[in-house]
């Protein structure tokens, strides 16, 4: 894995090296990427997911957001069962950026469903510049959020990143006064 681990200090290497190894596959482990906007949470899942790929995991990487989109229409259409049949189908499924867009209740029951029938059979990658505490306030509903954690929290590893936003090394951003 190609990741400039000294701008990212908060990231332990040997962690993400054992991760590389996709030992958390054959233990059906979870992965979650907690942190602030731009720390690397979606560079180390796309990592993650290219190698699964190099070892013939069947994979995919989606935005949240597409995500939800895909399974309100086919909830729409009655034939979300087909869809949740189809991302259950993928060994690893990446999600990415969780808590950058409001989820309706809807949505936010179809992504129970999903994670559901994934829990403890298939692997989870997850990005999330949400604190998992405040999962509640994206999910529309408390109670809806903790079985959603529960089942992406048990048997999995969580990665606090912290630090600054790559894209922004180097710019200085300056307030100007009136």
């Amino acid at each position: 894995m190609d990741f400039d681990f000294s701008f990212q200090p908060s990231i332990n290497q040997a962690e993400i090296e054992d991760l590389n190894s996709l030992r958390f596959l054959a233990e059906q482990q979870n992965v979650l990427f907690v942190g602030n906007s731009g720390v690397c949470k979606t560079h180390l899942a796309t990592a993650l997911g290219i190698e699964c790929c190099r070892q013939g995991e069947r994979t995919r990487f989606i935005q949240c957001g597409e995500l939800i989109r895909q399974l309100e229409a086919a909830y729409d259409q009655n034939r979300e069962k087909e869809l949740l049949q189809k991302f259950f189908g993928y060994s690893v499924l990446i999600i990415d950026e969780i808590g950058y867009l409001p989820i309706s209740r809807i949505g936010a029951e179809l992504f129970f469903q999903l994670i559901e029938k994934r829990y403890e059979r298939k692997t989870n990658i997850i990005t999330t510049n949400i604190a998992l505490s405040q999962w509640g306030t994206v999910f529309s509903d408390k109670k809806l959020a903790n079985p959603i954690l529960d089942r992406l929290i048990h048997r999995s590893r969580v990665i606090k990143i912290t630090g600054q936003s790559y894209r922004m090394r180097g710019h200085v951003i300056s307030s100007s006064k009136n």
